[in-house]
């Protein structure tokens, strides 16, 4: 691979490279046309990690992808730092920043609601519905996509599909911008052989033809059969992802008491050593552990990115070839990767166990089901039988003009009704299923 080709400003779904702005690149619009997406700003009511809490601290999608994309734009300005004789010269290293950056804030974006819990949900009732046999009229590649279900691949068909131009390129992100989203750029055959991480694909069978467009415009080396090598910057966003999600998981299980601080603050001096800030040398015991912990956080990420940047520069030559093993954070220096594999483990031991979590995690399945029977459900009948009774008739009408059509096959039918639901906002999917159950809502 080459950056003059991995960083192109051409645009999926506009055949022709449109005027620079003053003050706005191409990169710049990518940035705003996700900004203003109505799928970005739903994530403000979805889960995190913990459900959406009346604690305003609580880390939502939204707050955590913001968060990310900043990380993700240091990390990019950086490396666009040291490598800028390899760019092309339309691009500089503040570019570069905002490539990464673009595709940090849509990292979450097809996240269904109640997060992974959402996710593992959804592939259950599809493994049920396999065993029932509502599946059997579709190919083998269209059922792995529903079994299979991520975020990431809908989030893919978010972008290139279902956001401002439907169905005619979506937002329209240049080939850069969608590369360094595509953090696994395969389809659901390989969801499971490869070994990489369980479920993981990045592209439904619906998009694949856009996948196969976007690698070919970007130079990405095709490995196998509907599989390609990733675009180098995507080891950016993923450790910016890894940087916060390690760290705020932290700071959230902090806020809900699960963690005491002391183990917290010892993960992170471990990392920063002797380069703590003056401000945090200065604090008295009457300054409040949440101002503590916000000043050492801020060192430490600075620390961690310092870390992540070095590794890519480092690594170059295994990213352009294709062929880096792991992620970045296997090639960080010693404390930086002992502080964030130490604060997933923490998080996993004492924060993903807590029963406030696990309670909602079964919220999720019970109101998932609900949604996926109603809709799928009546997706499958209309397939069927071409008639609709009232109830199933009245369910497609919740759709619009995005309701499926009667001479559609199933597997189009279901991404529509995937499409409806993964949209939605947990509290939003809440309050459906419950108006669904005939249950009316608290007072």
């Amino acid at each position: 691979m080459d950056w003059h080709t991995l960083l192109t400003r051409e645009r999926l779904g506009k055949p022709v490279h449109s005027n620079d702005e003053l003050g706005r690149s191409p990169f710049h619009k990518d940035h705003d046309r996700i900004i203003f997406s109505g799928a970005f700003r739903r994530l403000g009511r979805k889960t995190q990690v913990h459900p959406v809490s009346s604690n305003d601290h609580i880390h939502t999608r939204l707050t955590h992808s913001l968060e990310v994309s900043c990380v993700g734009r240091s990390l990019g300005m950086r490396v666009g730092e040291v490598l800028r004789e390899a760019l092309p010269e339309w691009c500089s290293p503040a570019d570069l920043g905002m490539i990464v950056q673009s595709a940090c804030l849509a990292h979450d974006i097809g996240n269904p609601p109640f997060g992974h819990s959402g996710e593992d949900a959804i592939r259950h009732w599809f493994h049920l519905a396999a065993e029932r046999g509502w599946m059997d009229d579709m190919q083998e590649s269209e059922r792995l996509d529903f079994l299979n279900f991520e975020g990431n691949a809908q989030g893919f068909r978010v972008l290139t599909q279902l956001e401002y131009h439907q169905f005619d390129g979506g937002t329209r992100l240049t080939y850069a911008t969608l590369g360094t989203y595509l953090k696994y750029p395969w389809s659901s055959r390989h969801a499971e052989a490869l070994g990489y991480k369980k479920h993981k694909f990045g592209c439904y069978q619906s998009e694949l033809p856009l996948l196969e467009q976007i690698a070919t415009r970007l130079g990405l080396p095709q490995q196998c059969e509907q599989r390609w090598g990733r675009h180098p910057l995507v080891y950016l966003m993923e450790a910016a992802d890894d940087i916060c999600y390690g760290l705020i998981d932290l700071e959230d299980g902090l806020e809900m008491d699960l963690l005491d601080y002391a183990e917290v603050e010892n993960l992170l001096l471990d990392l920063v050593g002797d380069d703590l800030p003056a401000t945090y040398r200065q604090l008295g015991p009457r300054d409040s552990r949440r101002r503590k912990l916000a000043i050492l956080r801020g060192k430490a990420i600075e620390h961690l990115t310092n870390a992540a940047a070095h590794a890519f520069v480092q690594q170059q030559e295994g990213l352009l070839a294709g062929a880096l093993p792991g992620d970045l954070v296997e090639h960080m220096h010693g404390p930086a990767k002992r502080c964030v594999l130490h604060a997933k483990a923490l998080a996993r031991e004492k924060i993903f166990q807590d029963k406030r979590k696990t309670l909602h995690e079964i919220g999720a399945y019970t109101t998932l089901e609900i949604l996926l029977n109603a809709f799928c459900g009546a997706a499958l009948a209309q397939h069927q039988r071409g008639s609709l009774s009232f109830k199933n008739q009245r369910i497609l009408d919740l759709l619009g003009s995005n309701a499926p059509h009667p001479e559609w096959p199933l597997y189009q039918a279901f991404l529509r009704m995937i499409d409806f639901i993964a949209g939605m906002t947990d509290s939003y999917a809440t309050e459906m299923a419950r108006e669904m159950t005939g249950r009316s809502s608290p007072v």
